[in-house]
Parts: structure tokens; C-alpha cells; sequence
């Protein structure tokens, strides 16, 4: 059993699609707004989304890049769009999978298992420990020799993926794919983020204890020594 968020503004398929994930014994919750969605993933991750595309107040496509800004949850996108080109765009800007509509409620469950089963396969260590760094993903806290760290959620995001990759060298292109979830941008940023990172961490770029700068190359998370 898993809890599933439908995000389907039309009344009759939200219906059916929670009806047929009942009927599977899923927990399901449901939104017909794309910033409903939004909130109730940052406040209730569930374990997998169904992501309708034309929803009356965000494309589709916008709000799968602003799920993607919070969470890292299993996403499939349901559009009525059967065109290639749209749906390797919708894979590339983070989908998981995708449906077709209309759809069987066998296609939905099959493709929904397998996601799923990605997801619980790629699982990392609820709390990831490097020294006396912990990191509690799903909780979205953080701590230093017991202490809790105070960080915003980009902060946070950027030191759990860094811990995630403990002893080995992130490049800034790495980063800002995957935690600033853009293809391209200035790598300032990235750089501003590590140093307040790094502040809170009670050291500095020039004496690093956990995060040490490889030049022309990027960043690597370590216990100190």
C-alpha cells in the first residue's frame, strides 16, 4: 500500500483514477489545483503523485518544475498531449513516467508498481551520518554534534545531496541539475549557498572541516579529521 496524490481538476476522472486506487488498498489523497498540490506535498509527501497537465491554475509542465523544486517524489504525468517531442520534454524536466489519457485502471496500477518499486529500490538511509553530521531527509533536519542547524530549504537541499555523496567530488554543473533543478545558470549561486552552508557549519572556505572546494572541478562533503 502506498499513499498516492491525484492532481486532476476534473471532478469525474479524480474520481475514478481514487476509486481504482482504492479499490488497490492505496491511501489516497487528492487535489484539483496545482499550488493545493504543491502544499500538500511540502506539508504530506505522499509516496508517488499522478500529475495532471491542464490544470486551471499552472501548466502542467510549470508545477511537475515546482514539485520538483520541494520533493523528489515519484511523479507521473497524465495528459491528453500523445506527442513525443512533449512527453521526452516532460521526462527530461522531471517525470517519472507518464499516461496517455484515457487509460485503464490496469495501465495506472502497472505503471504506478513500477515507479514505486524505483523509488523503494533507490531509497537512501532515512538519516545520512558523516561524523557528527546528521541528516534526516525525511524530516528535513539537520544537525551538528547534536546541535539542530537552522537552514533554508535550499540549504538543506544542497547538504543532503552532498551528504548523500559523501568522499566524492560534486561538480557545480551536478548541483545546480540536480538541486537547483536548472540546465544551465551562474555558478555564483552555487557558491553563495555553499558559504552560508558552510558559516552555519562553523567553518569557512579558506579552514573547511566538512565541505572543501576542489578547484576547477567542484565540491566534496568528508569527515573531518
Amino acid at each position: 500500500m502506498a499513499t498516492v496524490l491525484v492532481v486532476e481538476d476534473d471532478e469525474y476522472v479524480r474520481s475514478a483514477i481514487i476509486q481504482e486506487l482504492s479499490r488497490r488498498r492505496h491511501a489516497v489523497r487528492s487535489a484539483g489545483r496545482a499550488l493545493d498540490a504543491l502544499r500538500e506535498i511540502s506539508q504530506n509527501p505522499p509516496d508517488a503523485v499522478i500529475l495532471d497537465l491542464g490544470l486551471p491554475d499552472l501548466d502542467g509542465a510549470e508545477a511537475l518544475k515546482m514539485v520538483r523544486s520541494v520533493s523528489s517524489v515519484p511523479v507521473i504525468v497524465a495528459t491528453a498531449r500523445d506527442d513525443e517531442a512533449e512527453i521526452v520534454r516532460l521526462l527530461q524536466a522531471g517525470a517519472d513516467d507518464y499516461l496517455v489519457k484515457p487509460f485503464s485502471g490496469d495501465h495506472l496500477n502497472a505503471r504506478l508498481d513500477a515507479v514505486l518499486r524505483r523509488a523503494r529500490s533507490a531509497t537512501p538511509p532515512a538519516v545520512l551520518r558523516v561524523g557528527t553530521l546528521a541528516v534526516d531527509v525525511n524530516r528535513r533536519e539537520a544537525t551538528l554534534e547534536g546541535s539542530p542547524l537552522t537552514l533554508t530549504r535550499r540549504e538543506f537541499d544542497l547538504l543532503a545531496y552532498l551528504t548523500a555523496r559523501a568522499d566524492r567530488v560534486v561538480s557545480r554543473k551536478e548541483l545546480l541539475t540536480e538541486v537547483w533543478q536548472q540546465s544551465y545558470g551562474d555558478d555564483q549561486t552555487i557558491d553563495v549557498h555553499l558559504s552560508w552552508l558552510r558559516r552555519k557549519l562553523g567553518e569557512s572556505a579558506s579552514a573547511p572541516r566538512y565541505l572543501h572546494t576542489v578547484r576547477g572541478v567542484g565540491v566534496m562533503l568528508t569527515t573531518p579529521t
